[in-house]
């Protein structure tokens, strides 16, 4: 379920029209429940991994807060890392580091058949992934309280805006919102609208219309000039911008209208003076997780 699908819009409309309409605790389940669905439009299987995930860092940021012994608390956050780096790792990487081991054995002229799980990616692993790992990091920094309700936790991992494709959100700017109440401004609603239009326009208008250009030049087997490797090379670098950012557009106007405010993830990256200007402003929260967290 795409964002600038149909099926996103009926489905938006129909939750937006009955979130309006509830008070804070049931607003926080139907938003629940509407997260799970838009996950299961992808594939209703991996809901498991994201239940996993949630289950382990609940419970593991309560043991971390009921501990004083320093070592312990550490393992706990250990626990939390090992069995999200783990599910990440083999659902994300395992037929990859397989196929690059197979890859190098044969240039010794070696044939050898690695194992290969060939497992569907599940969209979005990464950055429920990575959310949820840091909020375990900040319960055990004593950066803030672990969340005492099951389904409150549940909806900051899995809060469909911004589900699939981020930003990275943090356990201490994202769980407050959830857990105080909330209503529909029309500040909020007008520059959510403005947020979601501004999207779809760099997606439908520019995105898409610079892939026109991009896959013939870059597809397999292609007779082309080095002019043209140049131009779709700046033309995919735009082409990516307005994918990613686009994306995240949307997230936060559809969550301010819901009245959450999402963090920026896109901060005018090709005005950036230098690269490390660059990184800064090309998307944030991957980066400032990195910074924070690793």
């Amino acid at each position: 379920m795409l964002f600038h699908s149909i099926q996103f819009a009926v489905f938006f409309a129909i939750t937006y029209a009955l979130y309006a309409s509830l008070k804070h605790r049931a607003q926080n389940r139907l938003f629940l429940f509407a997260s799970y669905l838009f996950y299961a439009s992808w594939d209703w299987r991996f809901l498991s991994l994201i239940m996993i995930t949630t289950l382990t860092d609940f419970l593991c940021a309560k043991a971390i807060e009921a501990r004083s012994d320093k070592a312990v608390r550490k393992r706990f956050v250990a626990v939390s890392c090992v069995i999200n780096l783990s599910i990440l790792g083999v659902f994300k990487y395992f037929d990859f580091f397989v196929d690059s081991f197979v890859d190098l054995f044969s240039v010794f002229g070696w044939n050898v058949q690695g194992p290969a799980l060939s497992i569907i990616l599940p969209v979005g692993i990464s950055f429920y992934t990575f959310q949820s790992i840091s909020y375990t990091i900040d319960v055990y920094r004593k950066q803030m309280k672990p969340a005492q309700n099951l389904l409150d936790y549940a909806l900051f991992v899995s809060l469909f805006p911004q589900l699939i494709a981020g930003p990275i959100e943090r356990g201490k700017t994202l769980m407050p919102q959830i857990l105080a109440k909330r209503t529909i401004e029309f500040d909020k609603v007008r520059a959510g609208i403005f947020l979601i239009c501004f999207g779809l326009f760099k997606k439908l208008f520019i995105a898409d219309n610079l892939g026109v250009i991009v896959d013939p030049i870059f597809m397999p087997g292609a007779d082309i000039s080095g002019a043209l490797v140049l131009i779709g090379g700046y033309a995919f670098l735009f082409q990516i911008y307005c994918d990613f950012s686009a994306y995240t557009d949307i997230a936060r106007g559809v969550s301010k209208l819901m009245g959450f405010e999402l963090m920026e993830n896109f901060r005018a990256p090709f005005m950036a003076r230098n690269i490390q200007d660059f990184w800064n402003r090309w998307h944030i929260s991957l980066t400032t997780w990195v910074r924070d967290y690793l």
